[in-house]
């Protein structure tokens, strides 16, 4: 447990990762340069060169022509500038455990998950194959940022290119933690941020299939930049700085699965001997995340507890202004009065074995002292 006051161990990855030492110097360095890219003299030229640099970096990252690689300011606008560019004339499925910027963006229908949080292949058949000849775009995400559960995309992509579906992916907390490649998914669009691997909050990058080149009606017209795609000046910094923590991440990716895994493991063995249950346990997750449901102690209470002990994690999304709420993730998996019960622990890549320990302590005690406390509560 943290005994100083004003220490903590932090705890909530998929909110925002720690941003990586080789992240900040990038983001040091392209801060340094004076020229705005869109500029054609000398000093712009240097900024586009930083700015097609990392570009290219991403691009190969994930398996994309740098030209099909669209820079914005974070995960939300490239999955609304994804959906909104790609859904006209054709009716939107999103899965029930979409992130509130595809549910807000698809505005469609909703495809139910099964009880372990994987998209049900069978409803997805069958509504899709219930269009009326109209086509679909479907949203799936690769990895739940609640949960952990990792969706078997290149299995529904299929199922949907079958029945002349596009399909968008939100890969934002895939990206850095998993590996794939557009290719190797199939998938029509892919949405990224690159706070979520490390990067610096206000960087996301929306990649398109080859196909699917003109396929995007801007949400920002501003002057032209992004080839049309996406208006404004690009910020710089933020974006080398992510390009800069993708390849870090991505070359570190099956060493730091394989430890963050087995504390993951250590830290759900400890809270269901305490009482808790594991949601979507039986699913391929993410290696850093576990949801932990402990049934009669709402989940605003376990965050108090576990912050005062000096542990920061959370009750799911992080977006949703400061609040929390009940998981629409946990009610769609079939939860019931538990979905706000639940806490995420989603471990970053700086986490230490002595923090681990440390958390399973305080969560342990926490949910020994919590029924007195809570005692009828939901």
């Amino acid at each position: 447990m943290n005994t100083r006051r004003d220490s903590f161990t932090y705890l909530d990855a998929n909110a925002s990762e720690p941003l990586r030492a080789e992240a900040l110097a990038a983001m040091v360095s392209a801060a340094g340069v004076v020229g705005n890219p869109s500029s054609v003299h000398r000093a712009g030229r240097a900024a586009r060169a930083v700015l097609e640099t990392a570009r290219e970096d991403l691009a190969t990252l994930f398996g994309v022509s740098a030209e099909n690689c669209v820079l914005t300011s974070g995960g939300t606008e490239a999955n609304v500038l994804a959906i909104t560019g790609q859904a006209r004339g054709r009716r939107v499925l999103a899965g029930a455990t979409e992130h509130d910027a595809v549910r807000g963006a698809a505005q469609g229908q909703v495809v139910p998950v099964r009880p372990d949080g994987v998209l049900d292949h069978g409803a997805l058949e069958r509504m899709l194959a219930a269009g009326g000849g109209t086509p679909a775009l479907v949203c799936v995400m690769l990895a739940n940022n609640e949960t952990g559960v990792i969706n078997p995309v290149r299995d529904i992509v299929a199922l949907c290119h079958a029945h002349g579906a596009l399909v968008h992916v939100d890969a934002v907390q895939a990206a850095g933690r998993i590996p794939f490649t557009i290719g190797e998914l199939g998938a029509d669009s892919v949405a990224i941020s690159g706070h979520k691997f490390g990067g610096p909050k206000g960087a996301g990058a929306l990649l398109l299939a080859g196909a699917r080149f003109h396929a995007i009606t801007p949400l920002l017209a501003g002057g032209g930049q992004e080839q049309g795609r996406r208006g404004g000046t690009p910020a710089l910094p933020a974006i080398a700085g992510m390009a800069a923590a993708a390849t870090v991440a991505v070359a570190g990716m099956a060493q730091q699965a394989d430890r963050l895994g087995a504390w993951r493991d250590r830290i759900e063995a400890a809270a269901v001997a305490a009482g808790a249950r594991v949601c979507g346990g039986t699913a391929p997750r993410l290696a850093n995340t576990t949801s932990l449901v402990l049934p009669g102690r709402r989940a605003q209470t376990q965050l108090i507890a576990l912050d005062m002990a000096g542990y920061c994690v959370s009750a799911g999304s992080a977006c949703s202004s400061g609040k929390v709420t009940r998981s629409h993730v946990l009610d769609a998996m079939g939860f019931g009065d538990d979905a706000g019960c639940a806490i995420r622990v989603s471990l970053p890549w700086s986490v230490t074995q002595a923090q681990v320990d440390g958390f399973i302590a305080a969560y342990t005690a926490m949910a020994g002292r919590l029924p007195a406390l809570q005692a009828g509560a939901a």
